[in-house]
Formats: structure tokens, sequence, C-alpha cells
């Protein structure tokens, strides 16, 4: 059995899964592993909080010299044979700004405000540094913004220093119910074909994603990447928002105006990886192989064509951990997405592996530099922000992600149910609606880690990527161009729009203790995500959202949109999908009906391509009468009303299926009905 809870040794995750019980030297071994981890960064810095003010030495900070203010310059590189300072400041010159190197490695320099090489704000700036590979100019690893010149198309470091500081106008927001994430990319938020904006994200998004009913944001591609169609997943400078969408300030603008409408906002953090850049990435930075990642193929993800770094190093655990504190008071964003920690996690980085039992999660072809990272991670953003929200994207399914570190977790708040949107593929793509099996559905949206929280989806970004389809196009495809207007009569439409909600609500009811969308698709969006790139000639056509069809009140999009938002105000009425209490009322497979309970609320899914039900009887928990009050049928949101608003079921107290009481209930083919007990 575990040890004594008030001792931690990293068991703790046996109490909830005794399949786990072999596994108890393996998991006091990933606990001490952290805890080493954790002593040997004390031991440098004094402290946790400590390592992870790297951002507040190295890079460009105010400060004094000799009694004379200014600004220090400082880069870590100690492999480099000589680094100078070079910009708009000395006529960029390569020579006349000389750093000094200490015994560690750090160079520094100080810029004298009263001379006349001085540093300005908006200033362009480069390291030049050299090393064993030649001379090169870098953009210094903690650079807080790079721009990018619009004919060479070159990056470069910009020192920013405005005069007065961004004044903050609103309180972090309390999450209403679960936590339902509306997972975005500024850039491709308009409707024009060409790059969006912080500003025009705040301005004209994010009241949509509040009207809704969502009470986060996830944004992508905020960490500066040179290659816009990567997506923002080839970052190269993890400490500058890109400047693509416009100044720091303008993003803390589009923050600050999140929480006044009541969304927190979550950064998609890219620590998994880094691009291969040399230009204007981290790559061979001074001269070596192995400053900031591993050498050799350790240091390759060949699929992704980037860098895994070398958690193991106390440089790097600085610069990451500094990353974390930097997102999380500079720019006060409330919480993170970890992108692709399965590369991290596994020595394989989850290629050709697979993972059959739990010996492929704690033993065999496990990085346990890059796993007490994630530990530590989550412990310091929990450190400076008690009500911080993490999230992990693994596609493994690794054992205590989502579980507090000393049982032997990861420390995560949640992790993505990633299963999910590819069971819906598959399902969509192999399978006609008579095959759909209600069992296999309800256990599926069911198979998760117990007592570690997920955030369901039905798609997200993934899913939307060219070469992929959304669940619209994959229900409607060449349709919807033709058929979306209310006027056209479509079967495949009618088809598509119903099942559409039925596939969101039941991932939303059953799939985790939170609920994410990708921007877009509450409304069906109907083209993927392509971004300009020398295949499609450089075009924004699919790398756009199209608002248009959603605001015409003469197509169908509205519909899809109109139950997304009164899907989202029912858990925040009533917070039922952080409700632990889910039970199966009813399964017929030959009816295909799906009947279960989450927390009070009764959920009534009837997946019959023809048939309808009309006094269709189940047992009920509650010895009371039933309301509806969200029905998929409904004509706002795209139905035929064949079900009244309101409409009440009483309760005839009489045993039906093991229960005491059942109500006879009128469900229509392809519709969903959720009840509220009176």
């Amino acid at each position: 059995m575990a040890s004594d809870a008030s001792v931690p040794d990293g068991t703790g995750l046996i109490d909830l899964d005794p399949w786990l019980e072999p596994y108890a030297p393996a998991l006091r071994h990933r606990y001490s592993v952290y805890l080493a981890t954790l002593a040997r960064v004390v031991d440098a810095f004094g402290s946790l909080a400590e390592i992870s003010r790297g951002h507040e030495y190295f890079g460009f900070n105010r400060g004094e010299c000799d009694g004379r203010a200014g600004v220090w310059y400082r880069e870590w590189a100690p492999a480099a044979e000589a680094l100078s300072l070079n910009g708009d400041f000395n006529g960029w010159n390569c020579k006349s700004h000389p750093l000094v190197r200490d015994q560690y490695g750090v160079w520094s320099l100080f810029l004298p405000d009263d001379d006349s090489a001085r540093l300005v704000h908006g200033g362009h700036v480069k390291v030049h540094v050299v090393s064993a590979n030649g001379a090169l100019d870098r953009i210094p690893a903690y650079m807080g913004r790079v721009v990018q010149d619009e004919q060479s198309k070159l990056f470069c470091g910009q020192y920013w220093c405005p005069e007065e500081a961004y004044a903050w106008s609103n309180p972090v927001p309390q999450v209403e119910g679960g936590l339902r994430v509306y997972e975005a990319h500024v850039g491709m938020a308009q409707e024009e074909e060409r790059v969006g904006t912080y500003r025009e994200f705040a301005d004209n998004v994010l009241p949509r994603i509040a009207d809704l009913g969502y009470n986060a944001v996830q944004l992508m591609a905020i960490m500066e990447h040179p290659y816009y169609g990567s997506f923002g997943y080839h970052v190269s400078n993890f400490y500058a928002a890109s400047s693509r969408f416009g100044t720091p300030e303008e993003l803390k603008h589009l923050i600050d105006t999140a929480h006044g409408m009541g969304l927190r906002v979550l950064l998609d953090l890219i620590h998994s990886h880094s691009v291969k850049n040399v230009h204007d990435g981290l790559n061979t930075f001074d001269g070596s192989e192995y400053q900031y990642f591993h050498a050799g193929a350790k240091g390759r993800h060949d699929v992704w064509d980037s860098l895994i770094f070398d958690y193991g190093k106390m440089e790097v655990l600085r610069f990451l951990l500094s990353n974390i504190r930097y997102w999380l008071e500079e720019y006060r964003f409330d919480g993170f997405r970890f992108d692709g920690i399965t590369a991290m996690m596994y020595l394989h980085r989850g290629l050709g592996g697979g993972f059959h039992s739990y010996d492929d999660y704690l033993i065999n072809n496990i990085d346990e530099e890059a796993v007490s990272y994630l530990q530590l991670a989550n412990q310091l953003a929990h450190e400076i922000r008690p009500d911080v929200i993490t999230v992990a994207e693994d596609a493994s399914g690794m054992v205590g992600l989502a579980r507090p570190t000393e049982e032997g977790g990861l420390g995560f708040d949640y992790r993505l149910a990633m299963g999910i949107p590819d069971y819906w593929i598959k399902v969509l793509r192999d399978r006609g609606d008579e095959d759909w099996g209600m069992g296999e559905i309800y256990h599926m949206l069911l198979n998760r880690r117990a007592g570690e929280k997920h955030i369901a989806y039905a798609e997200s970004h993934d899913q939307a990527l060219v070469g992929d389809k959304t669940i619209s196009f994959w229900l409607m495809d060449a349709d919807m161009y033709w058929h979306m207007n209310d006027d056209s009569r479509s079967p495949v439409i009618d088809r598509g729009i119903a099942l559409h909600k039925m596939i969101r609500l039941v991932s939303f009811a059953l799939g985790g203790e939170g609920y994410l969308n990708f921007i877009g698709n509450e409304f069906g969006h109907p083209e993927w995500v392509d971004f300009p790139r020398e295949g499609n000639g450089f075009s924004y056509k699919h790398a756009r959202r199209q608002w248009s069809l959603v605001d015409k009140p003469d197509l169908r999009y509205r519909y899809l949109s109109n139950f997304d938002r009164a899907m989202q105000h029912l858990d925040r009425q009533h917070r039922f999908i952080e409700d632990p209490l889910i039970e199966a009322l009813h399964m017929d497979e030959d009816q295909k009906m799906m009947i279960f309970r989450r927390g009070a609320l009764v959920f009534v899914f009837n997946f019959h391509p023809e048939t309808s039900y009309s006094d269709y009887r189940f047992g009920v928990p509650d010895p009371t009468d039933y309301r509806v009050v969200l029905d998929t049928d409904l004509e706002e949101c795209g139905g035929f009303g064949r079900v009244p608003q309101d409409q009440v079921y009483p309760v005839q107290k009489k045993p039906c299926y093991g229960r005491k009481q059942n109500i006879q209930v009128y469900v229509p083919a392809r519709t969903a009905q959720v009840l509220a007990p009176m």
C-alpha cells in the first residue's frame, strides 16, 4: 500500500489507482528525481522563486553602475569567444561596445544614460557573437521584443522601455462554473485576408466570446515565431510577444479588456521545443550545439524539425522557469496550456513507441529531467499565482499528469482529453448513423484517469488544419457552400446541423471537467485553416474567420452559434461539468437512446436517424417533475421546435428500470434534451 500520506513519497497516486501498486518504486523514484532537482535549484539560487527571476538579470534591465543610471545588458554564452552589442545606438558598430565575460560564462555591458551612445526606447539591437563557428549577429536570448524588417524579412531585437508603464484597469475575474475555453489565434481572427492585430481582437472578437458564455480565452502563437505558417509552434524568441500583431501594450490591453469581460486568458506555452533557426533563434547561440539543447540526436525532433531543450542544465531551467514568471507578471496571463509535452517526457519523443503498460509511463524511455522540469514549472506557477490554470497537452496518457506533485503527479490542473476528437473523426469517417454505439460513445467519453480533471473538446485547431476536416465539414461537406440559407432544404444540412449540436453537447456533458472550442467552430466554420505558404501562393484566404456567415440573418450558421451560447450558459447556470456525479440511466442500442445524469441534470439523447419517440419512459433519480432547460430542437438553434420551450414532464411515482419514479418524454429523432428537476 502507499505510505503514510503525512510523509509524501510520490506514491499517493496508488490510492486513486490500485493497479499502480507494483510501480510504487518507480513512483518513488520519479518523486526523488523531482526533489533532487529542486534541491539543486535551492542550493544554487536559494529558492525556486529566485531562479525564476532570470529575466530581471539577463537581457536589458534598468540599473546603475558607479553612480550612473543606465541599462545593463547580460547574456549567458559560455562557449563564445567574444560578444559585443551593436545597433541604432552606435551606428551598428560591432566593435565599439564589447561585453565582459565572468567565470560562469555570463557576459555583461553597462550603457549609461548620459553617454552619446545610449539605448533609447524603440531602438534596434543585436549582439555580435564570435565563436568557433565564426562571427554572427544574434538576437539576445531574453529579448522582450523582436521585429521583422519588411524589406529584408530579417528579425531584429527592439529595446522596449516606454516612459509610462501600462496602467491596468481590471482585476482578474473569478471562474464561474467549469472552465470553458475559447481557443483562438489573433492573426486569423479577422475576416479580411491579412494578419489581424491585438487591438482588433480586443475590440471585435472578445465581445463575441464573452457573449457566448465562455470564461477563458486561450491565445495561440503569441510567443514570437519567424514563420507565420508554423501556427506559432516554432518559437524563436521566448520572451517576445509577436510583434506582427502589435505592441506589448496592445497585448496587455487585450488581456486587460478580457478581464473586464469576465474572461481569464491562457497562453499557449511552447517549452517542448524550439525553432532550429540560427539568425533569430537560440540554436548554436554561443557556437556550441549543447548550450540550450541536447547535442546530437537527443536534441532533435526530426518530425517537428526542431530542437529539444536540455532540461537538466541549470541555466536552461532558469531560462524556462523565468519565462513562466515573465508571462504571468509582465502580461498578467492567467495560466498556460503546455504544448506538446509528450515530446518532452519520453526519450522517443512520442514517436514510434506506443504505450502498452505502466512500464511505458514510469520506467521505459522516460526523460526524467523533462518530467521534473514540468513538476517545477507547475509548482512555480502556483506559487506565483495560486489561482493560476495549467493545462497539459499530452497524447500519451501519462500517469498522474493532473495530480499534485507530492502524490507523484506532475501538478497540472487539467489535461486535454485528446482521444475525444480522434474518436469523433473515426466515427464520422467510418460509420453510418445506424452503426453508432450508444454504450460505446458513453464509455469512450468517460474513459479518463480517475481524479484528474480533463478538458473535453470535440475538435480543436488540430482538426481544422488543412489536410483534415472539421466536424461541420465531415457532416456537410460541399453542401455548406450551397444550402446553408434558410430557404434551402437539404437533408444533408439538416442532418449535419442536428448531429453537430448533439456531438458537442454529449462531449460537453460527459468528456471532462472543462470544455474547449476552437475559434469559429461554434458556428460550423465551413473551411479549414491554412496559413500563407509557398504551397498556396502565400494566400490568407484560409487564415481568417468569416464572421459575416454567422452574422447574416438568413444563414443557418447562426443556429449553431446560438446553440453553443445556450450550452455555455447552461453550465454557467447549473455548474454541472465539474460535478463528479455521472450515472447512466438508460441505454438502448436499437432505439439509439442514451440517457444519463450529470449532477442534478438529466441528458436525453435520441441518435436515431429516423424514429421519434412520443412517450419514452425511463426512470429518473429524483421524485419530482422535470423541466426542459436545453433542447437541440429549438427553432433558434436550427431545429423544428417540436417540444415547447420550458416543457415540464410530470413525475410518475412508479418503478422503472430500477428507479422508484419515472417520466415520459417526447424526443424527436436526432435531438437531445437537458432536463432539470423542479
